[in-house]
C-alpha cells in the first residue's frame, strides 16, 4: 500500500533533519550495507582466529587450561564467520568475489598466465 501525500511529505522533512542534524552518521548509515558489515566482522573473526591459534601452541607450553581457552576463541571465531557468510548469502558472496577478482586481475594485457597459456596451448606434444 502506497504512503499518501502527507506521509510522503512528513517522511521527507524526517529525512531532511536527519542529514541537516548530522551529517556524519548519515553519511555512516547510508554507506554501511550488510556486506560490509558482515565483512568487517569477519575479518575480525578471521583476526580473533589466528590469535587464538598462536595462543593454542603458547598456552600449551604453559597450562592445558590456557590452550583450551584459545581452542575456545578459535571455535567462536569459526561460529562468526560461518553466521556472517549465512547473513552475506550467495549474492553478497558473489559481490565480494567479483570485487576481489577486479582488484588482482593483472593490468597488462600480456600478463604471466597469459604467455603461459599461450606457451601450453603451442606445445605440440
Amino acid at each position: 500500500m502506497p504512503l499518501s501525500e502527507d506521509e510522503q511529505r512528513i517522511l521527507l522533512e524526517i529525512e531532511k533533519d536527519f542529514y541537516d542534524n548530522d551529517p556524519e552518521f548519515a553519511r555512516e548509515v547510508s554507506e554501511t550495507t550488510l556486506t560490509r558489515h558482515a565483512l568487517r566482522n569477519i575479518r575480525w573473526a578471521v583476526l580473533g582466529g589466528v590469535l587464538g591459534l598462536v595462543g593454542i601452541g603458547l598456552g600449551l607450553q604453559v597450562h592445558f587450561a590456557l590452550s583450551f581457552v584459545a581452542f575456545l576463541v578459535v571455535f567462536a571465531s569459526a561460529v562468526v564467520i560461518e553466521r556472517n557468510v549465512r547473513k552475506m548469502g550467495r549474492l553478497g558472496l558473489e559481490k565480494v568475489s567479483d570485487s576481489i577478482a577486479k582488484r588482482t586481475r593483472p593490468r597488462s594485457a600480456d600478463s604471466f598466465g597469459d604467455r603461459m597459456r599461450r606457451r601450453f596451448r603451442n606445445d605440440p606434444s
